[in-house]
């Protein structure tokens, strides 16, 4: 399960496998300003602090030009992480606009250490898991 770490609050989002950064910081509850969605507008560029993202949906170079995405910036409503990720945004700061659907990206973090722990324990690699385990 790829995380995304907001910097610099710290704040860490569990994205399901193949969903956008947009789509997990909105799923767990979290705003910003954004525009189209679609990635036509650019509204949603931040900096990818750390970690790799792909693109799954084609993105115009007007939109996002190769020195951008070469000095890692994301147009969240496109970009997929191939792992964890942390993220910068520009100019504001994520806010917190849905409590419960915060609680829930929180019990999905509980779950994930939870996971992680007693694979250590047990000395079993760890395992990609579902958000309905």
């Amino acid at each position: 399960m790829p995380t995304v770490t907001i910097h610099p609050t710290g704040e860490v989002i569990y994205l399901q496998p193949g969903q956008t950064v947009l789509s997990g910081l909105y799923q767990a509850g979290f705003a910003y300003t954004v525009g189209c969605r679609r990635g036509g507008c650019a509204i949603c560029k931040v900096d990818c602090r750390a970690g790799d993202f792909a693109y799954c949906r084609p993105v115009s170079d007007t939109v996002i030009s190769d020195a951008e995405q070469a000095d890692g910036t994301c147009l969240t409503c496109r970009a997929v992480p191939e792992g964890d990720i942390t993220i910068e945004l520009r100019g504001e700061d994520v806010r917190l606009v849905n409590r419960f659907l915060h609680q829930i990206n929180d019990k999905a973090r509980q779950r994930a250490e939870a996971h992680a722990a007693a694979n250590s324990a047990a000395g079993t690699p760890e395992k990609e898991q579902s958000w309905e385990s």
